[in-house]
């Protein structure tokens, strides 16, 4: 991967914190959890970038069916993911939806995913939501 994207990686990564964590004062954040005192405040975008050509197949597989819009092997793929966690930039509830990486060997969908953004952006994790990688070409 070429130092120029991972620049402007960065950069988008960046602007997109900024331009998530621009609320005023007192507001609650969108991605509060229900039934939350105090609102919580955007994290960083993700914990990183990650080149598609670095993902495992699995997730590299789940990329090309979200952009043929699947079949997909699991029910729950394509359906909103709602940012309770806060480590993604905060947008509108329905901007991301949540597709599952098959894990070889696991019994159940495991902790790896591709959530997708309204705008193109992908991020990939493999820690069920604690951190995600900006995926880039």
């Amino acid at each position: 991967m070429s130092w120029k994207y991972v620049v402007i990686a960065v950069a988008l990564i960046a602007a997109a914190y900024l331009i998530g964590g621009a609320q005023g004062a007192g507001e609650p954040a969108l991605n509060d959890a229900p039934g939350s005192s105090s609102p919580s405040h955007s994290a960083p975008a993700s914990a990183g970038v990650i080149g598609v050509d670095s993902l495992p197949q699995e997730a590299r597989t789940t990329l090309q069916l979200i952009e043929s819009d699947g079949p997909f092997p699991y029910s729950k793929d394509g359906t909103v993911f709602h940012n309770y966690e806060g480590v993604l930039p905060e947008k509108p509830d329905g901007y991301y939806r949540e597709y599952t990486v098959v894990t070889p060997g696991a019994s159940d969908r495991g902790a790896r995913r591709v959530v997708a953004g309204n705008k193109g952006e992908r991020y990939y994790t493999d820690d069920h939501y604690s951190t995600f990688k900006l995926i880039v070409e």
